[in-house]
């Protein structure tokens, strides 16, 4: 007897939109354990927010509504809270706290369109100051980063560092990860970054993140050191002042968190989260480039 065709929607015995609920409890129970174990850990210092895509145009967990961006970012303005990132690695330089309410920075990556279409006006509009770490191959060819995620464009970028409170930073030029290439590709990596940047933002870029948030060969974390000012991981955990800038640690922001675990992320919070992210990437990112 021939076996039964799986039906539409289904991937073997279990289906696709099962899996997606499934997948969605197991990230609530996450941050429930990772909110509870929150007392356990310090959590003064410095917060970096990281955020990726704005207008839910995708399934992407990290790809927010614009609804739900509004709310965190005008949150955010009324804390007093918000400093640029030249300014937040600046403090970092010594062991005490700077007076006034605990500082966070706003940073993205990639560089898709939603970040000038959507994600600007609402910077601008509240005062804001925010980092893109751009990866320059995309903005260059018009490659999609993904499906639907259109890249940025040069002229659309220029616009949003003419407010002064955006800023550019390297992300690599192919988002290629730094530990599986050699010395000289990761020079021309960096170098050919920076350029472009520099040609069409007028400004070098001092900060640097590393692709999917891994740590590059320590031949690469030498040549990053010798290029920017700072050099972002992940971490999901706040920056202790007088710690190693070019190991900064951000708070990935996901639609999952709405806006209660994305209080406990601008608070230094959830850092058990991050722990098990890392675990399952190091597995899921083990043959992977880019």
């Amino acid at each position: 007897m021939a076996a039964a065709a799986h039906p539409r929607g289904q991937t073997g015995t279990v289906p696709v939109d099962a899996r997606g609920a499934l997948a969605s409890t197991a990230a609530h129970l996450v941050k429930v354990a990772a909110a509870a174990a929150d007392p356990l850990r310090r959590r003064d210092g410095l917060v970096v927010l990281l955020y990726h895509r704005v207008g839910a145009t995708s399934s992407s967990a990290v790809d927010l509504p614009l609804g739900l961006f509004v709310d965190q970012m005008e949150e955010l303005a009324a804390s007093g809270s918000v400093v640029g990132l030249d300014e937040a690695v600046a403090s970092l330089a010594s062991p005490a706290a700077p007076p006034g309410p605990p500082r966070v920075a706003i940073t993205f990556d990639d560089g898709t369109g939603d970040f000038a279409e959507l994600a600007v006006p609402v910077l601008k509009r509240l005062g804001l100051a925010a980092t893109l770490y751009l990866a320059t191959e995309p903005v260059e060819s018009g490659r999609p980063f993904c499906p639907g995620a259109t890249p940025l464009s040069w002229a659309a970028l220029g616009d949003a560092t003419a407010s002064g409170l955006v800023t550019v930073g390297s992300h690599t030029h192919r988002h290629v990860l730094l530990d599986r290439i050699d010395s000289a590709e990761v020079a021309t990596e960096l170098d050919r970054s920076i350029g472009l940047i520099e040609d069409h933002v007028g400004a070098k870029p001092r900060h640097f993140a590393y692709p999917k948030a891994l740590l590059g060969s320590p031949a690469a974390q030498e040549a990053v050191r010798s290029r920017f000012a700072s050099a972002a991981v992940a971490g999901t955990r706040p920056n202790r002042y007088g710690g190693d800038p070019y190991r900064l640690q951000r708070s990935p922001v996901q639609v999952l968190d709405g806006m209660r675990w994305f209080r406990r992320k601008a608070r230094g919070g959830m850092a058990l989260e991050d722990d098990l992210r890392r675990a399952i990437n190091r597995r899921r990112y083990a043959g992977a480039t880019t």
